[in-house]
């Protein structure tokens, strides 16, 4: 049973901790700092952000994902047939993105990401693992003026992702997490989902995992084992019947156990988050669990992420003893 987290990390501290990242865009998109200026307070924040998570005790880190504008835009900006439009809600949050527009093929030109997780890695005393939003996801948070049709596109998003993938594991990553919530907004597209994520990790030795959150499960247990993956991350905040939905059959694979709410303020008590460690106990064996904020911690003011980060760990360092796993 190790500590992780799912992606994203809070950019802006609370006050007064200046809002390093918010004033250098702000200033950058005046034309009083350089675009080298503005990557070296982004280097900043990310080492910042990094040392949050380590300090916090997290086992398994990320990069915080302080460069990416959204889960989209960074990854549609370097792939070649995307341009980028307007303002869009993401999901039913109170957040939003600048939609990608997919007007000619799609083309990965290039690493997009592996920068990103060299710097983070050499940042970081702890593992570190790349996060990529899914060809499904990016695909249905896109608007396609092309292929004009759904598997046409997600297959060619699978492709790019599946080279962006292979210039992750040649830098030495050591778990490739794969994002795709959309899939359960809907689910009788799993058999398209499981075709674009055999794309991508058919040939990949790294450790590989697909993160569903937002929702439950239900509908798709247990064909979701059928993904080519280590490990597949449940929400289990949002999706509390994943629980009961998990005992229909044994779960064969690694487990993502989503249970700090990363869209509420309110913190987790250690004794809270023990009992749901003792209740996964009886479907999942302790040693093939990765415990987790439920999504991405974004949604939560910086140092409340922390404290749950901080609640998090304690309570599995707590769950160990007693259930001596």
């Amino acid at each position: 049973m190790i500590t992780t987290v799912i992606g994203n990390y809070p950019k802006i501290p609370n006050r007064p901790r200046p809002a390093k990242l918010r004033n250098a865009i702000t200033r950058f998109d005046s034309g009083e700092i350089t675009l080298k200026d503005l990557k070296g307070v982004e280097d900043e924040v990310t080492l910042e952000v990094i040392e949050e998570q380590i300090d916090a005790g997290v086992e398994l880190i990320t990069d915080g994902m302080i460069r990416w504008e959204d889960g989209q835009t960074y990854l549609a900006r370097g792939i070649q047939g995307f341009s980028i439009n307007g303002l869009i809600r993401y999901f039913d949050t109170n957040t939003y993105y600048r939609q990608p527009v997919v007007e000619g093929d799609l083309e990965w030109v290039g690493p997009i990401t592996a920068r990103d997780y060299e710097f983070a890695q050499k940042g970081s005393k702890s593992p570190v693992k790349a996060v990529l939003t899914g060809p499904y996801t990016l695909a249905l948070l896109s608007k396609d003026e092309h292929y004009r049709d759904r598997k046409r596109l997600v297959m060619a998003l699978a492709k790019s992702l599946s080279k962006e993938a292979k210039a992750l594991e040649e830098r030495g990553v050591p778990w490739i997490q794969i994002d795709e919530p959309a899939l359960l907004l809907n689910k009788e597209d799993f058999p398209l989902v499981l075709e674009a994520i055999g794309e991508i990790t058919q040939d990949l030795q790294v450790k590989s995992a697909l993160f569903l959150y937002y929702d439950d499960i239900e509908g798709l247990y247990p064909q979701i084992l059928q993904l080519p993956v280590d490990l597949i991350g449940l929400d289990f905040v949002m999706g509390e019947k994943n629980f009961e939905i998990l005992r229909k059959a044994p779960f064969t694979k690694s487990l993502g156990f989503g249970i700090i709410d990363a869209r509420n303020t309110k913190r987790e008590t250690v004794e809270e988050i023990v009992e749901k460690i003792g209740k996964i106990r009886e479907i999942v064996p302790l040693d093939r669990i990765h415990v987790s904020p439920n999504c991405g911690l974004e949604f939560l003011p910086r140092e409340v992420a922390y404290e749950k980060l901080v609640l998090m760990v304690k309570g599995v360092n707590k769950a160990k003893e007693v259930y001596h796993a």
